[in-house]
């Protein structure tokens, strides 16, 4: 799906959204440039994956969070991780790096991506900004509409603490 096409999904499923449209970002400090009505709910996205190409994960976390890969690792028992390559990416979520969103993962085919989203989304308002599935946008959803999308598409969702 493209940005149009995750716009019309959203509009189809009745789910609650707001867009922001802006230039081009690649991470988290260009974003940090544009400014966003949401700033608390704005999400960073690490797509892993492990040692043997087998199991990879999306980690959404706040965006100024941290992630500790060795830390997740231990936590959930995980062969050792590293960043997934552009092609991996592309190939499984259809999208580029810079790009990288949840709701990349309605275009896994396969429901390889398991989702790791971080509780702090879950406090009020609940709200989390991700891309739909373009960097020139970030779509504002609640984040128990998106889970509730990740799961409804068959991948596997968790919430985890940062």
């Amino acid at each position: 799906m493209n940005k149009d096409e995750i716009y019309e999904y959203l509009r189809n499923k009745n789910i609650w959204f707001e867009i922001t449209e802006h230039k081009a970002v690649y991470n988290m400090e260009e974003l940090s440039e544009v400014n966003l009505p949401y700033p608390e709910a704005d999400a960073k996205n690490l797509f892993v994956r492990d040692d043997k190409k087998r199991n990879y994960y999306l980690i959404t976390v706040k965006g100024d969070k941290r992630v500790d890969l060795k830390a997740f690792r231990r936590k959930y028992e995980t062969r050792p991780l590293s960043f997934a390559s552009g092609d991996d990416l592309m190939k499984i979520m259809g999208l580029i790096p810079g790009a990288v969103t949840p709701l990349g993962i309605l275009n896994d085919g396969e429901h390889k991506v398991q989702f790791f989203l971080d509780e702090g989304f879950l406090s009020s308002p609940g709200l989390v900004g991700v891309h739909p599935n373009d960097n020139t946008a970030t779509v504002w959803l609640k984040a128990e509409d998106l889970m509730s999308i990740v799961k409804e598409h068959g991948n596997v969702v968790q919430i985890i603490q940062f």
